[in-house]
């Protein structure tokens, strides 16, 4: 009878009896949209989890989390998109989780409460419009989870702006691309920890899953999140250019053929550098185009993209005065890139130098590479976890480096074997200052600096740069180093601006200046201290 009027009707059977006829008439207009309203909301309240935002990455997440058990509501700008999304359900899901909706108001309405919103949206102004839109239908108490990659400070700001309406705001880092958002990324939440509560039992089972857990945790609060996604994608940077210097020295040194090449990724995918950039480019070198004449990699144009989070983490590194030497050279290596231009010109005018002929095997070539990659890793993951640890200290974040690189072993691009030790580095000795120090991978570093450097000099023999791996070497050897050359230079910072120096024979914090010509003499003498 729903959605139907009943009217009685009387009638006479035979003079002593009453009989009741019920006829069924169509509901008034307005009476069945109303009841459509209602049955709708009963079918919408059940939902566990929505999520706004369906591009690629956005479909994949859903259907993954659909494909947990979990309820989800999805809903976008375009009604397309929910189409699509819905299509790709009931093709790729045994059980029908994942609803659609075509409305804002019904979408949020679909979510149990406190509800709990994911957004895959671009960074920037269409986070906030997204937020703009969502809470005009959330109550106090909901949650909005910002799955992009967004600059961490917009994620404080929105966590701030959202505190009156009492609304909770997640910034969660998500790595993995398309496929692992699929199948099982890596995700770094930050922010309120009892907004973490509400999903912790959906994202631990939608994350991808190592030998010890889910690779999710709760960061920290605030930005805490997105600035660890953030230096996740800038080791990422390092990682990327490392394995393009080995790609430009086993070509143009070694004079190695794309076959070759990929033997040489596979084999050392089995080894200590084994992670998933290593496969992938092992699997790129043996890709041909489609006639089968020739190899995609040659015929893409050298010329890299970027999306802003590698910049990022150099910002931040100058920021908190942390080194970040491998992924600025990484990133100098995509601004270089970008003047293709300018380097077809420059090439008919700036000779290099001649080539000397290679004074090592093919064999021992290849290995010095491989111990030169991993040893300027070490490098680049030692800077990226100083550069989280020094931003924990400032912003009083709390945050547990050991269970950071444990999240990372699987699901994220920079998922590697060597996390696990990483891991157990930080887990032995939570303050470790850098991994350098750690004595596990002091002893590899101290192994691998001579091929590092030996690589290094080829490379400048041949005039084939290799920004990364000078980059590292130029680290370790700073680090290593009791006293550099600093005191000149802040012997002329006094002497052009007064900015004062300590002195090694006196105690740290006291500070002087001196007049170092006539012009500089003041009643205090040639040299004074300021303490």
């Amino acid at each position: 009878l729903v959605g139907r009027v009943v009217v009685p009707a009387i009638g006479i059977r035979h003079s002593k009896h009453l009989f009741v006829r019920f006829v069924l008439l169509p509901a008034h207009p307005k009476r069945r949209t109303q009841q459509n309203h209602i049955s709708a909301n009963i079918k919408i309240m059940s939902a566990d989890i929505g999520l706004f935002g369906l591009g690629v990455m956005g479909q994949n997440l859903a259907l993954n989390i659909a494909e947990k058990g979990f309820k989800i509501a999805v809903h976008n700008r375009s009604s397309g998109k929910v189409d699509t999304t819905v299509a790709r359900a009931k093709k790729e899901l045994k059980e029908q989780t994942l609803t659609g909706y075509k409305s804002m108001k019904d979408f949020i309405a679909a979510i149990r409460k406190p509800r709990a919103v994911i957004i895959l949206v671009k960074a920037g102004k269409a986070v906030d419009l997204t937020i703009e839109k969502l809470v005009e239908y959330m109550e106090p108490g909901d949650i909005i989870v910002d799955g992009g990659n967004e600059w961490f400070p917009n994620t404080v700001r929105r966590g701030r702006d959202l505190e009156p309406k009492k609304i909770l705001y997640i910034g969660m880092g998500v790595s993995g691309g398309e496929e692992g958002a699929r199948n099982g990324p890596s995700m770094m939440p930050g922010g309120p920890e009892e907004a973490y509560k509400r999903i912790e039992p959906i994202v631990k089972k939608c994350a991808a899953q190592v030998d010890d857990g889910p690779c999710v945790t709760w960061i920290g609060p605030g930005g805490a999140g997105n600035y660890v996604k953030m230096v996740h994608n800038g080791i990422e940077y390092g990682d990327m250019q490392l394995i393009a210097e080995a790609y430009d020295l086993m070509k143009n040194v070694v004079e190695m053929s794309n076959d070759e090449i990929a033997a040489t990724f596979d084999e050392w995918n089995k080894g200590e550098l084994q992670s998933f950039l290593i496969e992938i480019t092992a699997k790129i070198f043996t890709k041909k185009t489609e006639d089968g004449k020739d190899y995609v990699v040659d015929k893409i144009l050298d010329k890299t993209g970027m999306k802003g989070t590698g910049r990022w983490t150099v910002q931040e590194g100058a920021e908190q005065s942390v080194p970040l030497s491998v992924v600025a050279a990484a990133l100098e290596g995509r601004y270089l890139s970008g003047l293709l231009h300018e380097r077809k010109q420059a090439c008919k005018v700036l000779p290099g130098p001649k080539p000397p002929k290679l004074s090592f095997e093919k064999k021992e070539m290849i290995s010095m590479i491989r111990e030169a990659m991993y040893t300027a890793k070490i490098c680049s993951y030692a800077q990226g976890m100083a550069l989280i640890k020094k931003a924990g200290e400032r912003f009083e974040w709390n945050l547990n480096l050991g269970e950071i690189a444990r999240i990372w072993k699987g699901g994220c691009i920079i998922r590697a074997v060597f996390l696990d030790r990483i891991k157990k580095a930080f887990d032995a000795n939570s303050k470790l200052a850098s991994l350098l120090v750690d004595p596990s991978f002091c002893s590899d570093v101290v192994k691998g600096q001579e091929k590092l450097r030996t690589v290094v000099k080829t490379g400048i023999d041949f005039g084939i740069s290799c920004p990364a791996f000078t980059a590292a070497l130029n680290y370790y050897d700073s680090y290593r180093r009791e006293r550099l050359p600093a005191n000149l230079t802040q012997a002329q910072r006094d002497f052009f601006g007064a900015h004062t120096y300590e002195r090694v024979d006196k105690p740290e914090g006291e500070y002087f200046h001196t007049a170092w010509t006539s012009a500089h003499i003041s009643a205090a003498g040639s040299t004074y201290s300021l303490s």
